[in-house]
């Protein structure tokens, strides 16, 4: 068993290692993460996205209604409790709650999930990879991005005793600075990692069938997401000290075992049985999803902190998800 999950995980693992080692020998500098970054947000991923949903018909989008549930439960119910815990409850910043939570509840479906799922179910493995990455992309990426944009307008706290007439006036009055959401929602909006994909939803729920040769042509850059990201997260990896932080323990154990494990539970409670529960099961214990590193390192928060949750849950998901599909075999 033990040997199934390291073959289905491990091209991610040598993949991120690639990259790390290729920083370590100084073939490629921190200073060069962001072109990477911004290549694969803005082209590779929002293509290998739109490939993953439109190939998914819309009566097996239908058939499999209940995975869609299940799925859509688990991670936005996690990454909502896990962003109103952060914000409301311990007073994180904006962004760096919206990054936690993306963290504990996005599962790598775009990028280590082609992979996984796809040497476990073959091609039933699709389904799960399209329904998490629709999920993902069009409900918690618009939510981050809003949130991180936000936090970049959020005025920085003054040192001490530092005081600004503007400052003595807001203070005064009692009034919270003003922050318009609509233009940080429509400019998260008009990112291709979040359009593209909606636009291959929309077209699969409305039936339309994409041309072939237009899917073919797009399927060379798309297939490159999940390679140059893992790479480029790898060199991200290299240029900070892994920390194992309480706050870093707290999301790889929500990731990789809280939420597949309160998956599992539910699902048979209600009586579910496979394949329908190894494939949600296995999708939710998934590692944390590579984007965060990527929107880390875009907007300067958090970069040490998501880049060793990323590198630790990675590597734990190779016991956990032995764990599960032993349990679940």
């Amino acid at each position: 068993m033990f040997e199934k999950i390291l073959g289905a995980l491990a091209p991610a693992v040598i993949t991120i290692l690639l990259g790390y080692f290729a920083a370590r020998h100084h073939d490629f500098q921190q200073k060069e993460v962001p072109t990477l970054s911004r290549m694969v947000m803005s082209y590779a991923l929002p293509l290998s996205l739109f490939i993953g949903v439109v190939s998914v018909g819309r009566s097996e989008l239908l058939a499999d209604l209940p995975l869609v549930a299940f799925l859509a439960a688990a991670i936005i119910g996690m990454y909502a409790f896990i962003l109103i815990l952060a914000w409301f409850i311990l007073h994180h910043r904006p962004g760096l709650s919206a990054l936690r939570a993306l963290t504990a509840a996005a599962p790598s479906t775009a990028f280590v999930g082609t992979p996984v799922l796809g040497y476990l179910y073959g091609d039933k493995g699709d389904i799960p990879i399209a329904v998490g990455s629709i999920i993902i992309v069009v409900v918690l990426v618009p939510a981050t991005l809003i949130l991180l944009t936000l936090d970049a307008d959020e005025p920085q706290p003054a040192p001490a005793g530092a005081k600004s007439a503007s400052a003595g006036a807001d203070t005064a009055t009692g009034a919270a600075p003003h922050v318009d959401i609509w233009p940080k929602i429509m400019s998260a909006l008009k990112q291709p990692v979040v359009w593209l994909p909606l636009l291959g939803f929309l077209l699969v729920v409305i039936d339309v069938e994409v041309p072939k040769v237009f899917d073919d042509s797009l399927m060379l850059l798309g297939h490159a997401a999940a390679g140059v990201a893992l790479f480029t997260s790898g060199i991200i990896l290299a240029g900070y000290r892994i920390t194992f932080t309480v706050p870093v323990a707290v999301l790889v154990l929500i990731k990789i075992v809280i939420q597949p494990a309160l998956v599992c539970l539910g699902m048979l409670w209600l009586g579910y049985g496979d394949p329908l529960l190894g494939q949600t099961v296995v999708t939710t214990a998934l590692p944390a999803v590579t984007l965060v590193v990527m929107l880390a390192v875009q907007y300067r928060i958090a970069i040490p902190e998501t880049a060793s949750a990323l590198l630790i849950s990675t590597f734990g998901s190779l016991l956990t998800l032995s764990v599960f599909i032993w349990l679940l075999d």
